[in-house]
């Protein structure tokens, strides 16, 4: 297994890398930056698109673009313009919430959940309890799966689509979910079956973050604060492998490459003095993980 450096050009916060199967290109973007970022590992151009908000997920749309939660929208972005079009709002009655993570589900429907009000000093200090998750459905009609979430983060389904994992970063855990595949719902969400099946240390293991699946069906963990991507089997809670990176604050992953077995992890250096930054000089930059001999599948673009 190789750690490499795939972007030597360090971001505040780079979150939610989403693997393009039909380019061959990566999408990603720095949330406190306020950016997206698309990039292509063998002509090594990258094109940059600023956001007039913090941008917590990007996914490709199928019809061209791509969809982006930012600030408290849903919004389409135009490749060629770098225009916003604004496609939903939610949280309208709580003006510091903001979305964090996000993904498609195999249907391509948009799925990404809103945080409370962030310390900028201190990122995983914020107002507990204020956020939700939503889906952003084909046909551009927004649902609240949940709310009274902490923070937010990785989401990740099984093969067969009967399944979804969540992670509530404050937590320290992940939760499974009876998931409808037709209707994209969790039935109803008392009744869903919410399970923890995962749980984690703070001080050793780090918080879990963002997340991917492999075609075994294991998951793979961001660990904020550990500078690791933990390996797990969802079926019995039980950590498997780690993966060390020359940055504490990795945030997510995500499967890539001509044959989905290169794996791209996102960092951070938000809320690093310049003293810390100093130590951990490759904080905030893009890796890669080669040799892993484990494969993701294709990420889905959203088909709204």
């Amino acid at each position: 297994m190789a750690v490499s450096v795939a972007i030597d050009e360090p971001g505040m916060l780079l979150e939610s890398p989403h693997w393009d199967d039909r380019t061959g290109t990566l999408l990603y973007v720095d949330h406190m930056g306020q950016r997206v970022h698309h990039w292509s590992p063998v002509t090594k151009h990258k094109d940059t698109y600023d956001i007039d908000c913090v941008v917590g997920a990007v996914v490709p749309r199928e019809s061209g673009g791509a969809v982006v939660a930012a600030g408290t929208k849903f919004a389409f972005l135009d490749f060629e313009t770098g225009k916003l079009t604004s496609v939903a709002t939610v949280d309208q009655h709580k003006p510091t919430n903001r979305f964090n993570d996000g993904k498609c589900d195999a249907a391509g429907r948009f799925w990404a959940g809103t945080i409370g009000k962030v310390d900028e000093g201190a990122p995983t200090q914020l107002e507990r309890k204020a956020g939700s998750l939503y889906c952003l459905h084909t046909a551009g009609i927004v649902t609240k799966a949940f709310n009274e979430v902490d923070l937010s983060n990785g989401l990740t389904w099984t093969s067969d689509n009967s399944t979804m994992y969540y992670i509530d970063s404050l937590k320290y855990s992940v939760d499974a979910f009876d998931f409808d595949m037709p209707t994209g719902t969790l039935s109803m969400y008392f009744l869903c079956n919410r399970r923890q099946v995962m749980a984690f240390n703070p001080p050793v293991d780090g918080m879990p973050d963002g997340m991917c699946l492999d075609t075994d069906g294991k998951v793979w963990i961001a660990m904020y604060g550990a500078g690791q991507v933990l390996q797990v089997d969802p079926s019995t809670g039980t950590q498997l492998r780690s993966v060390k990176f020359p940055a504490p604050r990795t945030t997510s992953c995500c499967f890539g490459g001509p044959n989905l077995d290169v794996m791209y992890v996102t960092s951070t250096r938000a809320g690093y003095s310049p003293e810390e930054i100093q130590q951990n000089p490759l904080s905030g930059c893009l890796f890669q993980v080669t040799e892993m001999g484990a494969r993701g599948t294709p990420g889905v673009c959203y088909k709204g």
